[in-house]
Formats: C-alpha cells, sequence, structure tokens
C-alpha cells in the first residue's frame, strides 16, 4: 500500500508532463542566404548594397558586398523573402524565393546590368533663325490684306535681326507693288497741287515727281532702316504696346519716333532713324528744286517731316493698323 500511495504521489498532474510537452512553441533551425554579384563582364562588384525583406519585419537587414563580390544573410527564419541589390552605375536587382529549415540558399551568379544612361539634350533654336521665321510671318503682315505692314512686331521680345535680315525687310518693303502705287498716288497729289513747280505739269512732270518721291522713299528706308541700324546694332522695328493707359500708349508710340530697341534689346535713342532722315533729306537736294528755301532749310524739313511721319505712324499701330491688319493673329513667339 505504501508503495501504491508513493506512486499516486509522484504521478503527474492532469495538463503536465508528455502531453505538456507537445504544446510547447517548435522552433525550426534557421537557415542563411549567400551569393556573389558580378557585373556583365563577370567582375566582382563591390560595395553593392544588398537589402533583405522577409515575413519577420524584425528580421530585415542590410550588408553591403565584399570585394570579391560576396555578401551572406545568417540566422533567417523560414519563409519567403526577397532581396534587392543596388549598386552605382547599375539596374537595382530584385529576386526573391523561400528559404527551407536549416538551408543555405545560394542563388546562381547574380549579374548586375548597367544603368540605362539617362542623356538630356536641349535643342536651342538660333536666335537668326527665329528671328528669320518671325520676319517671314512680318512680311505677310498687310493692313486690309493688301498695305504692307513690314516694320511691326506683335512680339514683344522678338529676336533681333542680322544685318542681312534688316536689308530683307528693306528691299521688300520698297519693291512691294503696293509701294509703287502708293509712291504715285503721293506724286499725283504734288502735281495736282503743283508742288516743285519747276518739274513742269504732264508726263514729264509727273514722272519727276513719281521719282523725287520714290527716292525719298529708297533713301529712307535703306540708310535709316538698314545701313545705320545694322552699323549702329538698333533694331528699325515698331514693338507694339497694346497694354496700359490710352495716354501712356501715346506716349510710348510718341517716343518710339525718337528712340528704339537696340539689338541687345535694350532701349537707346533712335540713332539711325534720326541720321537717317537728315542723310536722306540731304541727298534729297540732288533731285528736287531748290525754289523759295535753302538747301540746309531742304535737309532739315526732309528729316522733319520723317520723323513726325514715324509718330503719326506710331499711333496707328497702337490704336488701329493692329486691328486692321489681317494676318497678325499668326504670329507664335518662337523661344531660343
Amino acid at each position: 500500500m505504501p508503495v501504491l500511495g508513493l506512486a499516486q504521489s509522484q504521478a503527474s498532474p492532469p495538463g503536465t508532463g508528455a502531453i505538456s510537452g507537445l504544446e510547447s512553441p517548435v522552433h525550426l533551425p534557421s537557415g542563411s542566404i549567400i551569393g556573389t554579384i558580378v557585373d556583365p563582364s563577370g567582375a566582382a562588384v563591390a560595395e553593392a548594397l544588398v537589402s533583405l525583406k522577409s515575413e519577420d519585419p524584425s528580421a530585415n537587414q542590410e550588408v553591403r558586398s565584399a570585394v570579391n563580390g560576396q555578401f551572406s544573410f545568417v540566422n533567417i527564419s523560414p519563409g519567403t523573402f526577397q532581396v534587392t541589390i543596388t549598386a552605382d552605375g547599375f539596374a537595382p536587382h530584385v529576386f526573391s524565393g523561400v528559404l527551407h529549415s536549416a538551408e543555405t540558399f545560394t542563388p546562381q551568379r547574380i549579374e548586375l546590368a548597367l544603368a540605362a544612361k539617362s542623356i538630356e539634350v536641349q535643342v536651342t533654336i538660333p536666335l537668326v533663325q527665329v528671328a528669320e521665321e518671325e520676319i517671314q510671318q512680318e512680311e505677310k503682315q498687310r493692313v486690309l490684306g493688301f498695305i504692307p505692314n513690314f516694320y511691326a512686331s506683335y512680339i514683344h521680345n522678338a529676336a533681333p535681326l542680322n544685318p542681312k535680315q534688316k536689308f530683307e525687310l528693306a528691299w521688300k518693303s520698297t519693291l512691294d507693288p503696293v509701294t509703287f502705287a502708293l509712291t504715285g498716288v503721293i506724286a499725283g497729289a504734288q502735281q495736282a497741287q503743283n508742288n516743285f513747280s519747276q518739274y513742269g505739269q504732264g508726263f514729264q512732270g509727273f514722272a519727276k515727281r513719281y521719282g523725287a518721291s520714290y527716292a525719298d522713299l529708297i533713301t529712307g528706308t535703306y540708310i535709316g532702316d538698314a545701313i545705320l541700324p545694322s552699323l549702329l546694332k538698333q533694331d528699325p522695328r515698331y514693338f507694339y504696346k497694346g497694354s496700359g493707359s490710352i495716354r501712356s500708349r501715346i506716349l510710348y508710340a510718341l517716343a518710339n519716333s525718337v528712340i528704339c530697341k537696340g539689338d541687345n534689346g535694350h532701349w537707346q535713342g533712335n540713332y539711325s532713324g534720326i541720321l537717317g532722315s537728315l542723310a536722306a533729306g540731304g541727298i534729297s537736294n540732288l533731285y528736287y528744286p531748290a525754289t523759295g528755301r535753302s538747301r540746309v532749310e531742304l535737309t532739315f524739313t526732309n528729316a522733319g517731316l520723317r520723323i513726325g511721319t514715324s509718330a503719326a505712324g506710331n499711333i496707328l499701330q497702337e490704336f488701329l493698323v493692329r486691328k486692321l491688319t489681317w494676318t497678325f493673329h499668326n504670329h507664335k513667339a518662337a523661344t531660343p
């Protein structure tokens, strides 16, 4: 009986012993991941950043590849994982797998691809090309569809013209059929009023007046809008303002008869226009009769008329001409 009692006293309580052992957590042996990183030529890639992500976030870690390109992760719990490899000059490389208990996962040789080179190409259109495209549009500008309006720019930051382009505007303006017709109207009006009576009347008188008027146009345009602007690096065009109060726009238009924009984009005295007017006025002494006035008077009179005409034309540009110029809507500012 005592033996029996002792056996009973030593018996395991319910829920302990072998049964309790079966309920304890099972720890599976950890594994490892070992690999070697190389470039497309087979050379080892050192200092590559290797990042491991596994099912257990606390086990995530990073290492750098050694000089021989090798890396390793040890004591990794079994389960799925993902490895990301990044290195300067190479495209990122990602591989994943399942690590089994006590396994050493060794991927095949890990070859990194070279990173695609990003080449930024900036295409800059030469200013001379931008200016050429702009004056091609300006040469299509016609008031009411037929009167040339070549010397107005509705682009406030238009590209500067080179000498060739300044001469191009000049000869296209002076050789335009409408220019010939308007010169005839001026000569006819002068003959009707018997201006420069020494020229006489009839066809011969008309021809002389026509020649003098056209000579004024030629000398004024080429000297004031092409030759001197090329030498002094000034822009012969009128740059439309189009904003602000009426008073400010009138003052701007009037000022533009004596100031102009330089090829450098800065405003400056319109030496080209003023000197061109004086030069054209002086040259006109060669073909205008001097009756009733001295040569100096004729020179300054013609110069003053040209400046005054320019001021009046600028005011018309600001408030009327643009509305009547049918092709100005085709303007698009080009970007150098």
